[in-house]
């Protein structure tokens, strides 16, 4: 879009869409050439913005073309895009609930091979990720399906799903510090508390992850 071609290619869209109306245009990450002018010296950026605004004021109530557009950053989009006759209604999509939620893994976990029914991870994985977003959602199958993966499983377990989850809500643990390296460092420090870092290395293996099971290794 900012190679000299944005504006044409944003006429050419506009033209395609008129000739096939009834139509909908749908611009995904509309702040991506819609951001508000002024802000930077990109001229190919303004010009691009600039058609898109020249395309929408042509439309005829009769034409039967609907432009979509969506965006995380709304505050910024530059202002003439909001004004009457372009996109004057706006719709806030919110964080999905819990029946959202479930709704969303039954999408992602098609074709994915479970060792159980589908209904029921879909459950448990809605029930602990409030707040979680479809990205967020369709990140942890995906984490989940590479763990299954490096252990050489066949099918996703349960488990490869709950640690999906704890790396999604804690990251990702650092291998390289482990409690008997942490120990070692405090003993440097504190050489006048043996016994604490000794009770931390002989409870290394017993470790578990923030929603009490075992992590892997």
């Amino acid at each position: 879009m900012f190679v000299g071609r944005g504006a044409a290619r944003i006429r050419d869209l506009f033209n395609a869409a008129r000739k096939s109306a009834p139509s909908i245009v749908f611009i995904d990450e509309l702040d991506a050439v819609g951001g508000k002018r002024g802000r930077s010296f990109n001229d190919e950026r303004d010009q691009t913005l600039n058609q898109l605004l020249t395309e929408m004021d042509g439309f005829e109530s009769d034409m039967k073309v609907v432009v979509i557009a969506a965006t995380n950053r709304p505050e910024a989009l530059d202002p003439a895009l909001c004004r009457p006759g372009r996109f004057s209604r706006k719709v806030v999509v919110g964080e999905p609930d819990e029946e959202g939620r479930r709704k969303i893994l039954a999408v992602h976990l098609r074709g994915v091979p479970l060792d159980e029914d589908s209904d029921l991870i879909c459950n448990l994985v809605a029930s602990l990720t409030p707040g979680f977003v479809g990205a967020d959602l369709a990140n942890i199958i995906n984490e989940a399906a590479l763990l299954a993966a490096r252990r050489g499983g066949d099918v996703v377990t349960r488990e490869d799903v709950m640690e999906a989850i704890e790396r999604a809500k804690f990251g990702i643990r650092d291998r390289q510090l482990r409690p008997s390296t942490i120990s070692k460092e405090l003993g440097k420090l504190f050489p006048w508390i043996p016994s604490l870092t000794g009770r931390i290395d002989t409870r290394q293996d017993d470790l578990q992850g923030p929603l009490g099971y075992q992590t892997l290794s």
